[in-house]
């Protein structure tokens, strides 16, 4: 039998962030960490008020009757420690002050070592976005140069699942929903996702999980890594 025609390689390859490009559970433990020796230097009433565990508890009550925050998850944080501020009698100008602390320890990732080698290797051959519902800094993180277009949740007022969000990366870069690939770690935010916003999608499964087949998501391809996803490119593409 003939071998079936390559696909024309696509315009636009587009990434999730967190436990994508890097592990992020690790660096949120230690973010919050640092940010609490930070509370108990500077503002001691809050720390010995609220512990990281009950700071995390308040948060997750605040998004239980506030959805909304789904859409930003800083905007949830600060929130929470406004709350925590004023019950402990804290100056909240210091709450600003905080957020910064905070997110200079969230953005301290350490990328997968096949990434940065995997996204010089795509440039030249496609243009290059993210797509993500965190509010990582890939400018403070050091990789935006990478990166054609960048689309948070929090910047565009809708997350993934929503078809909106991935439409609005494809419109930023100027190709069709078509002419695009997704590349992310979770089978549902991310893979069947992006397949019913009209993309095709990748499964980048660093576990092994075969959490697809409980899900009934089918992959375009599952890749284990950056070597793997550019392996399928150059066999699936022109």
């Amino acid at each position: 039998m003939p071998t079936p025609p390559r696909r024309p390689w696509p315009k636009a390859i587009l990434f999730d962030l967190d436990d994508t490009l890097w592990p992020i559970a690790p660096v949120i433990v230690q973010a919050e960490q640092t940010l609490h020796a930070w509370l108990q230097q500077h503002t001691p009433r809050v720390a010995e008020r609220f512990s990281i565990d009950h700071l995390r508890l308040a948060r997750l009550a605040l998004l239980a009757s506030k959805p909304e925050f789904h859409l930003d998850l800083g905007a949830l944080r600060r929130a929470g420690l406004i709350s925590a501020f004023e019950e402990a009698g804290e100056d909240l100008d210091l709450v600003e002050h905080a957020m910064v602390h905070f997110f200079a320890a969230r953005n301290a990732v350490i990328p997968y070592d096949d990434v940065v080698p995997g996204l010089l290797r795509l440039k030249g051959r496609t243009l290059i976005g993210s797509i993500s519902n965190g509010n990582a800094d890939l400018q403070a993180i050091g990789l935006a140069h990478h990166f054609q277009v960048s689309v948070a949740a929090h910047q565009l007022g809708c997350a993934k699942p929503d078809a909106a969000i991935f439409h609005a990366a494809c419109a930023q870069l100027g190709v069709a929903p078509a002419e695009a690939l997704y590349v992310g770690d979770d089978v549902l935010l991310d893979v069947q996702a992006a397949q019913r916003a009209g993309l095709r999608a990748v499964w980048l499964n660093r576990t092994g999980s075969t959490g697809h087949l409980a899900h009934g998501v089918a992959p375009d391809a599952i890749c284990g890594n950056f070597d793997e996803l550019l392996d399928w490119l150059q066999r699936e593409y022109e």
